[in-house]
C-alpha cells in the first residue's frame, strides 16, 4: 500500500517500487548488470577502458560514450536526451583522468518501459560500472517523481501515472552527500514544488543506496 504523508502544504506518495538487480550476466562486456524497478526493466554493459578513436582521443582523460536503445525500433530524440543526461552523471562520478587517451562506453538497453526509466538507466549504469572496477569520486543513483493534477508528489510513477502528470523530475543523487549531480524535469511546476520533490528524491535515494551495498555485500561477502 502506497504511504502519504504531508510536508507543509504539500502531500507526497513516499514509497518506490520494489527493485532488483543482477551483476555479470552478459559476457563480452567489462561490466554488466540489470535494473529493475517495478515493471521497468535495463540492462547496462561496460567496455573499457579501451583503445580509443584519435578523433575522440582527450590527452587528459577517458573519453566516455553512451548509448541507449529502445526496447523496439531505433533510437530517437527522447533516447539521445536520455543519453546525454547519463554521460553528464557518469562523467561527474567517474575518476576519467587515471585513464587518458582511452576509451570508456557504456550501452543501455530499455528492456521494459513502465516509468521512471531515466531513474532506472541512471541505476542500472552505476551497477554495471561497480561490476566493471572502475574507479569513482562517488556512486550515484537516480530517482524521479512526478506531480499529478491536485500537487501530490508521487515517487517513482508509472507510465500511466507520468502520463496524468502536470509535470515529471529525475534527479541524479551522489552517495555522498545527496548532493543533485544532474536534474531532467518536463512539465510545469513551482519552484516551491521543485524543492520540495528534491527533498523528497535526496530522501528516497537513501534506500537506494542501502540496496547497492546489499547487493554487493550478498556477492562479495562470505555468509
Amino acid at each position: 500500500m502506497m504511504q502519504v504523508t504531508q510536508s507543509g502544504s504539500f502531500q507526497h506518495a513516499a514509497v518506490l517500487r520494489e527493485f532488483g538487480c543482477e551483476h555479470s550476466l552478459l559476457s563480452r562486456p567489462d561490466g554488466s548488470a540489470s535494473f529493475v524497478q517495478g515493471d521497468t526493466t535495463v540492462l547496462a554493459g561496460v567496455y573499457g577502458p579501451a583503445e580509443v578513436m584519435v578523433s575522440k582521443e582527450s590527452f587528459d582523460r577517458a573519453t566516455l560514450e553512451v548509448t541507449l536503445k529502445p526496447k523496439v525500433g531505433m533510437p530517437g530524440v527522447a533516447e539521445r536526451s536520455k543519453e546525454q543526461c547519463i554521460r553528464q552523471t557518469c562523467e561527474a562520478a567517474l575518476l576519467t583522468r587515471l585513464h587518458p587517451r582511452t576509451s570508456i562506453t557504456l550501452s543501455l538497453q530499455t528492456v521494459h518501459d513502465d516509468g521512471a526509466l531515466l531513474a532506472c538507466c541512471l541505476n542500472a549504469a552505476c551497477m554495471a560500472l561497480m561490476d566493471a572496477g572502475l574507479p569513482m569520486h562517488c556512486l550515484f543513483c537516480g530517482v524521479c517523481c512526478a506531480i499529478d493534477q491536485q500537487g501530490t508528489i508521487k515517487l517513482d510513477p508509472t507510465a500511466r501515472e507520468e502520463k496524468e502528470s502536470r509535470a515529471v523530475m529525475t534527479f541524479a543523487l551522489d552517495s555522498t552527500d545527496c548532493r543533485v549531480m544532474m536534474s531532467s524535469t518536463k512539465g510545469s511546476y513551482t519552484a516551491a514544488e521543485l524543492q520540495q520533490c528534491i527533498t523528497v528524491c535526496q530522501r528516497a535515494s537513501e534506500s537506494i543506496f542501502q540496496f547497492y551495498r546489499d547487493s554487493v555485500s550478498r556477492r562479495y561477502c562470505k555468509a
